[in-house]
């Protein structure tokens, strides 16, 4: 007979075996700080422009070589609950404002930091928290890139329309002034709803069969070129009767695979997509300056291309040596584009290189130094953690942190507040941001100190941490790589 061992008298007992509780300021929060610490931890030395590359490899073992704190997180799968909290503050970030998701973490991290400082000397957790603070019509989507391996990142170009890596489907490379019927179809022969056979007695029937087949599918296209329509866009496969009638009437064909693309490029030239193979009225069909096939480095595409610069969508082509450094690249156009973004929602500015984030820490404890209680001890490892932000830029541009940060806190006591860390000189030494050009948007400020802060909290609000015995069964074999594959003996 099996001895019974009695459960742990406690919260223990209520939970299934196999969940773990922790509890208290040792157990739960010093462990979820540490945690969010150490991942602050790590994209801190990608922050600014002299920040390091991080190269990460993802669970389909794909490489990416990159300083993008958005990037990083959404390939490293944090599992940490405390941790996730403050990716998901960067992933609010980065749908917000498009930029700014490694600010959000590194200040997170150093408010957890100063939080516990202020735990470990006898605060409650309550008194620490009371005083972390609690218009555009641009779419980001309108600008599109196409990246095409080799030459260099200065033979880069801008677009107005759309380029696809493509090649054209029939003889027809180049129309000018365009007029394009787009199709979510096959360009095909009809195919009737239901199934049917037909019986062919005779070698005559069978000829007469494929000669009406022929004739059917040459007055489809014949009527299609009768609209005036001079491009075929169709987002399935064409057949090669159909080709040869194309051919025939001078119809340049473009085969999509994909229904975003389509989509795109029916916003492009202001077009309709017909789901069945009939001729477009007029305000169905698109309109386009010049459609050609031109070829990039060694690369094929197709160019949807106007004239005048009011389209709706303009394409950003990158050329670069590698796929990694495109990539890259990519990641800093998506930038500058959610920073357009946002400035089209308010225009107001801040000065960047650590210059907004020193104002702010003076400001903040002269005000801490008025208020009486605890809550001042709060107050003042608020401000001091947004030193947090010149500190990261002054260490990976390879100068001493500390002396920069007085130097910077004297300039701002004299009243000049645009000044910040000037990482172009080999010695530590400050400038006017204002003068040198380096801002930051006051939106992308505002939400990565607001989201920063509310991640920061709800890490510091939670005092018990409850894991459910996890769900499944056994894990599969991982001796064998190709197990499932024939095996020719």
């Amino acid at each position: 007979m099996a001895l019974h061992v009695p459960k742990a008298p406690g919260f223990a007992q209520m939970l299934k075996e196999g969940a773990k509780h922790f509890s208290g300021l040792e157990e739960a929060v010093y462990r979820n700080i540490q945690a969010c610490k150490e991942l602050a931890q790590t994209t801190r030395t990608a922050y600014g422009p002299n920040g390091m590359n991080k190269m990460v490899i993802n669970h389909l073992e794909k490489l990416f070589v990159t300083n993008d704190a958005a990037t990083i997180l959404r390939e490293l799968e944090v599992q940490h609950p405390a941790a996730k909290m403050i990716v998901m503050a960067s992933h609010m970030q980065e749908q917000e404002v498009g930029d700014g998701t490694n600010f959000v973490l590194v200040f997170a991290g150093a408010l957890l930091e100063l939080g516990e400082e202020l735990l470990r000397i006898g605060l409650s957790v309550s008194e620490v928290i009371s005083i972390f603070p609690d218009s555009g019509h641009f779419n980001v989507d309108n600008i599109r890139v196409c990246k095409i391996l080799g030459s260099g990142i200065s033979s880069s170009s801008v677009l107005h329309g759309m380029v696809f890596k493509k090649e054209t489907e029939g003889d027809v490379t180049s129309v000018k002034d365009a007029k394009i019927a787009v199709y979510s179809c096959p360009f095909d022969g009809m195919i009737t709803e239901t199934k049917g056979t037909v019986l062919i007695k005779t070698a005559e029937e069978l000829m007469n069969f494929s000669k009406g087949e022929e004739n059917l599918m040459d007055a489809q296209v014949k009527a299609i070129a009768d609209t005036g329509a001079n491009v075929v866009v169709t987002g399935g496969k064409v057949a090669d009767m159909a080709l040869h009638y194309a051919n025939k009437y001078n119809i340049m064909l473009v085969r999509l695979n994909s229904k975003w693309d389509l989509r795109r490029l029916c916003k492009t030239v202001g077009a309709t997509a017909l789901p069945r193979l009939t001729p477009p009225v007029l305000e169905e069909m698109g309109h386009c300056d010049s459609v050609y096939l031109s070829e990039v480095g060694d690369t094929q595409v197709v160019v949807f291309k106007h004239e005048k610069e009011d389209g709706a969508i303009s394409t950003i082509v990158l050329r670069g040596s590698t796929d990694n450094l495109m990539d890259d690249i990519e990641r800093a156009v998506d930038d500058g584009v959610n920073t357009f973004k946002v400035l089209t929602r308010d225009k107001r500015l801040v000065p960047g290189g650590g210059a907004t984030e020193i104002e702010l820490a003076k400001q903040i404890t002269s005000y801490g130094e008025t208020c009486p209680g605890l809550e001042q001890y709060a107050i003042k490892k608020f401000a001091e953690a947004f030193e947090a932000i010149p500190r990261a830029l002054a260490e990976n541009s390879g100068v001493k942190a500390n002396e920069i940060i007085s130097k910077l806190y004297a300039v701002h006591q004299e009243g000049n507040k645009n000044v910040g860390l000037d990482i172009e000189a080999e010695v530590p030494a400050v400038k006017d941001m204002l003068e040198a050009g380096i801002l930051d948007t006051y939106l992308g400020k505002y939400w990565a100190i607001k989201l920063a802060t509310n991640a920061a909290v709800t890490v510091l609000r939670v005092d018990q941490i409850i894991m459910a015995k996890p769900a499944g069964g056994p894990k599969p074999p991982s001796g064998k790589k190709d197990w499932d594959d024939d095996q020719n003996d």
